[in-house]
């Protein structure tokens, strides 16, 4: 049984490195897809009477709503990580706007996104960039710079402050597959792979192309202070494949391994996490042929995303990073007790011999009791521990 006292940060690299630490490492918005809800953060802090804590809490990530999580609630909740995050580059503003029922801005990409005025918890597209099924110009398509230095601005000072942590560095857009359905729009994206691949593949490749050059300028100055790369891309429904196993090898396993080998050879010891939503089950071992070391968020009610058998057949090579509990159904139905059992059912499967990182499976919504928080962060310290078990 582990008794070594573990900084965040060795806490961390123990569970990459699959092995069993002191306790489990916790994750709470080091990431766009492993955060909470503003309202639910808001209803959190007052009902653990937190509100000095964060007298003013902030918005993260616009798009989904996500709160940005004081420092005194991380130390306070003992989250192990902290996320390195781009900002808009320096001189851009969103355009925002509103009409009768939504409000809406628009991003550097040109990606225009709206939210009910009432009731809305986060944003959705209602305007793509690259419309229609004619074939736009990428060569004069006004791309985001991913060598804009104002874009990591306030890197240094974060790593200086956290080096006690595992530190995760996010990528500069999301996947190279969820970016070209925003870019084109879903339907007409999904077309063009069938219609026009060679298009298609120019497309990808031109996203592929910003990320590597993001992530090599990156890597480099902050490459060997940090523990996680973070990338993702969406492939699953809660019952299958967006694309078929064949597509996927076709049009984005060799850009993800080649993202991942550059990821790899600018900073070797970094681990890449892959976060892909729904039941990707059979992707996984061409996730770890592309590289991939973590799997993030293990939604373990999708079809074929059981956890027991998840970490019997891929845990030794791969890290699951969330699986701690069911945001689609158990944190915002269940009660606080049925919460607590579900987490330490997940940790039984999943946390044995180290590779493991405790999340929610997804962002905490909006709609989740502070009650059954609670209980998520409460039954995490009761089963947690290692040198308890």
């Amino acid at each position: 049984m582990p008794s070594t006292s573990y900084t965040r940060k060795e806490r961390l690299a123990a569970a990459l490195g699959h092995r069993e630490a002191d306790r489990i490492p916790l994750d709470l918005g080091s990431t766009k897809v492993t955060g909470i809800n503003i309202t639910a953060y808001r209803a959190f802090l007052a009902y653990q009477d937190w509100e000095a804590k964060d007298p003013e809490p902030g918005v993260a990530d616009a798009v989904q709503q996500l709160a940005r999580v004081h420092e005194n609630v991380l130390l306070a909740l003992g989250v192990d990580t902290r996320g390195l995050m781009t900002r808009p580059p320096a001189g851009f503003t969103p355009a925002h706007f509103e009409d009768g029922r939504y409000r809406s801005f628009t991003d550097d990409w040109g990606i225009t996104w709206r939210m009910p005025k009432q009731g809305g918890r986060y944003y959705d597209i209602s305007t793509h960039p690259m419309p229609g099924d004619g074939l736009p110009d990428l060569a004069s398509y006004p791309w985001p710079d991913p060598l804009d230095e104002s874009v990591t601005a306030d890197f240094d000072v974060r790593i200086s402050a956290y080096e006690d942590f595992g530190l995760v560095l996010n990528g500069f857009t999301s996947g190279i597959f969820e970016m070209a359905l925003r870019l084109r729009g879903f339907e007409q994206f999904l077309t063009d792979l069938y219609s026009q691949p060679a298009f298609a593949e120019a497309l990808l490749d031109k996203i592929t192309q910003q990320k590597c050059a993001y992530w090599e300028r990156t890597l480099r100055f902050c490459g060997d202070k940090v523990l996680v790369a973070a990338e993702a891309d969406d492939l699953g429904t809660q019952h299958s494949l967006l694309l078929s196993p064949a597509m996927y090898r076709a049009f984005l396993k060799p850009r993800h391994a080649r993202i991942v080998s550059l990821i790899k050879k600018t900073a070797p010891g970094v681990k890449v996490f892959l976060h892909s939503c729904g039941a990707v089950r059979p992707l996984i071992p061409d996730f770890i042929e592309a590289g991939f070391d973590i799997l993030n968020p293990v939604q373990v009610a999708a079809e074929g995303m059981e956890p027991r058998q998840l970490k019997k057949d891929f845990g030794d090579c791969l890290t699951f990073w969330g699986g701690g509990v069911d945001t689609q159904h158990t944190l915002p139905h269940g009660t606080p007790a049925q919460v607590a059992d579900e987490v330490r059912r997940h940790i039984e499967d999943l946390a044995p011999g180290g590779g493991f990182v405790f999340n929610a499976i997804h962002n905490i919504q909006g709609d989740v009791p502070p009650q059954n928080i609670e209980a998520m962060f409460n039954a995490l310290r009761l089963y947690g521990d290692y040198a308890g078990s």
